[in-house]
């Protein structure tokens, strides 16, 4: 049993070594000389100061923002240690009820949007914390935030236009536009108040 047990144990060492010490500092590096913004999670600053990630969802409630979609992440949303959706399926009452309060909150924040509520203005992502929205819920808001900051609503749909991503490789995924950055396009093209990030 002892001849057996010691090349075991010889080969667990080993690949503990290579697979957890040497294989992920080796990757780490690679990418902090390749990739050092996305290593570095993608940190957005403004005036030296780190105000979010542009992969993490965060809460925006004042009108002349873009606001994200809906967060089932934490007891407030967009808790990052609470990374989750609702796992409430097309039948629960209490999805239903959350839906419907959803819609007239978007409602009366932007009563000049007479067409269909996009569905991401409604519903959360599978973490809670997705960071975009579609181009279909930005322009659906785009007249409440011409009207806070007192622009032509046709700046904010050249802004939207312009810093909307496409499909990832041309075919994966929708259109969209990352909140948070927009946002800070937002005070930086058309000053109102600094990003304030609850």
């Amino acid at each position: 049993m002892f001849r057996q047990f010691m090349p075991a144990l010889r080969m667990t060492v080993l690949l503990t070594v290579l697979t957890g010490l040497i294989y992920p500092g080796v990757v780490t590096g690679i990418c902090q000389v390749l990739f050092k913004k996305q290593a570095d999670g993608s940190l957005l600053a403004r005036n030296g100061k780190v105000i979010g990630s542009a992969l993490l969802g965060q809460n925006f409630a004042k009108p002349e923002y873009f606001h994200p979609r809906p967060s089932a992440a934490g007891n407030d949303g967009y808790d990052a240690t609470a990374s989750s959706g609702s796992n409430l399926g097309p039948t629960s009452q209490k999805l239903f009820d959350r839906m419907k309060t959803a819609a007239e909150q978007f409602r009366k924040e932007n009563p000049e949007y007479l067409g269909t509520i996009p569905a991401d203005a409604l519903t959360a992502s599978g973490s809670g914390l997705d960071p975009d929205i579609s181009l279909a819920n930005a322009q659906a808001q785009a007249a409440r935030i011409a009207r806070a900051r007192n622009v032509p609503a046709s700046a904010i749909a050249y802004l939207i236009e312009s810093n909307s991503k496409g499909r990832d490789l041309g075919f994966l995924g929708e259109p969209r536009l990352n909140v948070l950055e927009a946002n800070l396009a937002l005070d930086r093209q058309f000053p109102a108040e600094p990003v304030q990030v609850k």
